[in-house]
């Protein structure tokens, strides 16, 4: 089971955020040398309260700092964007990490932006469908001819290509009707970062693999909370101001009518920490990530370590004690 990091790029108003990008650079180094495999940055427009920096001109800042590391967009509005821009942009990402990219992209869930694009509601899966074929056409260098009422393409071709022949594609999916979508369209589903394991499982056996006729997948990515401290108790009290009330913040947002039935979100933070989050001692932490590993494939679990507010520096101590739960897989592995 390999390990990537989610790195915090919301942070609240009146924050200093070019002090905060140097912040993740130290981060992002840090995570090279503890064992981290892939760095990831999600996406949100108009944020607000929290400022929130872009994913792909981020990643190009930190793709000098990243070493071997893979670089995730995880996950993209794609159904907001211009197909010919994502291509091109990621085309470019891809050559500055000399092939290190993998394009993570998903429907989005947020009244606010779709207005803000001008995406109706009943269009946007049709949006998203539409600029993932024409965007991964590009990528393969072919020439791609299409028309909608937002863009007309005649034999329309990237002259700079990406490193790799065939770039994956990552698919972020929460409710059924997405996950079944992730499973046709996509390389690898993303595992959201906090549905419960029974929910898990059952996507898994009844939508996920059915859509793909019973062919397991070659990548798994899994996105989850986690916090490594001397013991659960501490790791609830060390992270517990930070990550609640980012979830406050995805309730705010609509988040939960994002999920699938009977997984909602909203409740007290000792209702969200019944399986969905990771918090405790290394052996606690990785015993629990290892129940995704054993009873749904996962192969990288993709962790946020940070939470809007929290200071650097105890970021810098949670990536630290990272290392020491990677250690943990790594002395598994070996035997």
């Amino acid at each position: 089971m390999h390990f990537g990091i989610e790195v915090c790029a919301q942070h609240p108003a009146g924050e200093d955020m070019a002090r905060r990008v140097e912040d993740l650079v130290d981060q992002v180094r840090l995570a090279g040398e503890v064992g981290f495999r892939t760095i990831t940055i999600a996406q949100h427009y108009l944020a607000s309260p929290l400022q929130m920096l872009q994913p792909i001109p981020l990643l190009g800042r930190l793709a000098g700092e990243a070493g071997d590391m893979r670089l995730a967009t995880c996950i993209l509005l794609l159904g907001l964007l211009h197909p010919v821009d994502v291509a091109e942009q990621i085309a470019t990402l891809d050559v500055i990490s000399g092939g290190r990219v993998r394009l993570g992209v998903g429907l989005g869930y947020r009244d606010e932006e779709f207005d803000a694009f001008a995406v109706e509601r009943d269009q946007r899966v049709r949006r998203f469908t539409d600029n993932l074929d024409v965007v991964r056409r590009l990528l393969a260098g072919e020439s791609v001819s299409a028309s909608t009422p937002r863009y007309t393409l005649r034999e329309a071709k990237l002259a700079l290509l990406p490193v790799q022949s065939r770039l994956p594609v990552w698919i972020g999916a929460n409710s059924d009707t997405a996950v079944r979508r992730a499973a046709r369209l996509g390389d690898a589903w993303v595992l959201n970062p906090h549905a419960k394991l029974e929910t898990l499982e059952r996507q898994m056996r009844e939508v996920y693999l059915p859509a793909r006729d019973g062919q397991p997948p070659t990548e798994l990515p899994m996105r989850r909370e986690v916090y490594v401290a001397r013991d659960r108790t501490t790791a609830i009290r060390e992270a517990g101001p930070w990550l609640f009330p980012k979830y406050q913040t995805y309730v705010a947002w609509g988040q939960d009518g994002a999920m699938p039935q009977d997984d909602a979100l909203a409740g007290e933070f000792a209702e969200l920490l019944r399986d969905r989050f990771v918090l405790g001692s290394p052996e606690e932490c990785y015993a629990d990530l290892a129940r995704y590993e054993e009873r749904l494939g996962v192969s990288e679990v993709i962790v946020r370590v940070q939470w809007p507010g929290m200071p650097q520096a105890q970021a810098m101590r949670a990536i630290e004690a990272m290392g020491t739960l990677i250690g943990l897989g790594s002395a598994r592995t070996a035997r």
